[in-house]
């Protein structure tokens, strides 16, 4: 095979503009072997998506990469400049995946060269950590280099605004815009001339410190950062807020950016919390914990039954705005939300509380901007996908360590009560109704075949799922999602993944136990729920 000669110079142009002789020779190998491979590296640069940049590390424009970093950021600060904000602090970390250290260096160069005050936190740190610093200290940006929970060949660059916010249209497109009109990445200029921030880590955990409600300490945590960059503040945290019982899963505490002993570090995936589970049994723990590798999501686990198993985003979601809707001032006219994809219990217990309820697009980009657009009286948001923002003023995304730390108070408290949190999980069904979540997932190979299947079903949407008369909502233009609702609570969310190469179906039915036992309920709640996925895994299914 003969490359296209446009594509073969478009492929001699990056490699003369690269700052990397490492990714120089990588790209210079696939183009003297005339490797196809090389249409792909060379298909643009990375798109900001649900949570900003993330790609393979690899050479080419379409990679994370020093190049890319350097034009990417010289982009940030164009745009930044023009919009009045030049000179600005700008706070930039990474955690410890491969290229996060040069990535972050050179993210740090760029902008104090562009003459930004670049404060740099001093080690790989959770994501966390960083967006508090940022609207901490009113920064007009924040640079966290991370994949979060992405396989190992990942990396990533995440974006905040001033307020620790994430960017949404159309600044994305305007940022974009501005990185695609940058030079050559060796021609940008860099400078070491930015501070390091070594009071971030403190401040922040200084405030999560004061999150507890109750003053019951006793509990026994079993915790995991799967090889990411959370161990050691997660501990830190937990101690500071008065936890000192606390076991870490020993092979995956320091950060590892080959994830060793899991096949994909999220809490989410079937069996990436064994060990944890494992361990929480052996010690005969009350609770264990469960971050990604960045530490911005967190998943609990508990016992029931007799046997250990990971609550799902949902369960915590609805237990923690329980936890704090208990004992927030109602006189400042609160406000929770969630997603269009997760459970629909939260607006139940909202309304018991008298506190207003939004739901939103799907990401915390959306989620701290609920209600008027700005997040105003935000005092708790969640997303099912193991996100929770549980102190808003203080960080405006999703935070695992205080997510860890607050859950840890609910935990104990109930058990100082003589209850627990599945207890707690029963009394919500109880009275909110079972509510019983799933997903169906299409991971694709060919990018092509998501959009194919979403043509499909807006050309010819179902009528019925699963035995149940159903309606479709097109959420275009606002959003690439189809919502399908039923009686009984059934819903379906179909949307593509901003983070992974999947087509996701979110699944939703509701059971009320009425005068039957809730254990009845929660079997009728079940059998729907299999009923549905079947349904929903056949709709999705390409012809």
């Amino acid at each position: 095979m003969t490359l296209d000669a446009q594509l073969r110079e478009a492929a001699r142009r990056w490699i003369a503009g690269d700052v990397d002789p490492r990714t120089q020779a990588e790209l210079q190998l696939l183009l003297d072997a005339d490797d196809p491979g090389l249409a792909d590296r060379m298909s643009g640069m990375p798109q900001f998506g649900t949570a900003g940049l993330r790609a393979a590390v690899r050479a080419g424009s379409n990679g994370m990469n020093r190049a890319v970093v350097v034009r990417t950021t010289v982009g940030v600060a164009a745009w930044l400049t023009e919009r009045g904000h030049g000179g600005g602090v700008v706070v930039v970390g990474r955690d410890a995946r491969h290229g996060s250290e040069d990535f972050a260096t050179d993210a740090a160069g760029v902008l104090a060269a562009a003459g930004f005050d670049v404060r740099m936190l001093p080690e790989p740190l959770p994501t966390p950590v960083l967006a508090h610093a940022a609207r901490a200290l009113d920064a007009v940006a924040g640079i966290q280099i991370t994949a979060s929970h992405n396989p190992p060949q990942d990396n990533g660059y995440k974006l905040y605004l001033r307020g620790g916010i994430h960017l949404v249209s159309p600044v994305d497109t305007e940022i974009e815009a501005a990185i695609a009109a940058t030079p050559a990445a060796n021609a940008v200029p860099r400078k070491e001339s930015w501070s390091i921030l070594d009071s971030a880590l403190d401040a922040y955990l200084a405030r999560v410190a004061t999150l507890p409600r109750g003053d019951a300490r006793t509990l026994r945590i079993a915790a995991t950062a799967l090889h990411g960059v959370g161990a050691q503040t997660l501990r830190q945290a937990l101690h500071r807020a008065g936890f000192d019982d606390v076991h870490l899963v020993a092979s995956q505490e320091k950060p590892d950016p080959d994830f060793p002993t899991v096949g994909f570090p999220n809490p989410e995936e079937p069996g990436a919390t064994d060990e944890l589970l494992a361990l929480a049994a052996e010690i005969g723990a009350d609770l264990a914990i469960a971050l990604d590798p960045d530490a911005d999501r967190c998943a609990l686990g508990v016992r029931e039954d007799g046997a250990w198993r990971m609550l799902r985003g949902d369960e915590t979601g609805v237990l923690l705005a329980q936890h704090i809707l208990s004992t927030v001032d109602k006189s400042a006219d609160p406000l929770v939300a969630t997603t269009i994809v997760s459970a629909t219990m939260l607006r139940s217990i909202a309304a018991e509380f008298g506190v207003r309820y939004d739901e939103t697009l799907t990401g915390f980009k959306w989620l701290v901007r609920a209600g008027d657009g700005a997040g105003t009286g935000l005092v708790y948001a969640y997303e099912e996908a193991l996100g929770h923002c549980v102190d808003p003023d203080a960080v405006r995304d999703k935070d695992g360590i205080s997510t860890a730390v607050l859950g840890s108070d609910l935990a104990a408290t109930l058990k100082a009560s003589g209850s627990s949190l599945p207890e707690l999980l029963d009394a919500l069904s109880a009275k909110h109704g079972v509510h019983q979540t799933g997903q169906v997932s299409v991971r694709v190979t060919d990018l092509s075949a998501i959009p194919r299947i979403m043509a499909r079903l807006r050309e010819r949407p179902p009528t019925s799922l699963a035995a149940t008369t159903v309606d479709v909502e097109d959420l275009l233009p606002g959003t690439d999602a189809l919502v399908i609702t039923g009686a009984g609570g059934l819903r379906v969310v179909i949307r593509p993944s901003g983070t992974e190469p999947k087509l996701k179906c979110y699944l939703q039915v509701v059971e009320h136990a009425g005068e039957l036992p809730l254990a009845a309920a929660k079997q009728r709640a079940a059998d729907r729920l299999d009923a549905l996925k079947q349904a929903v895994s056949h709709l999705v299914r390409e012809d």
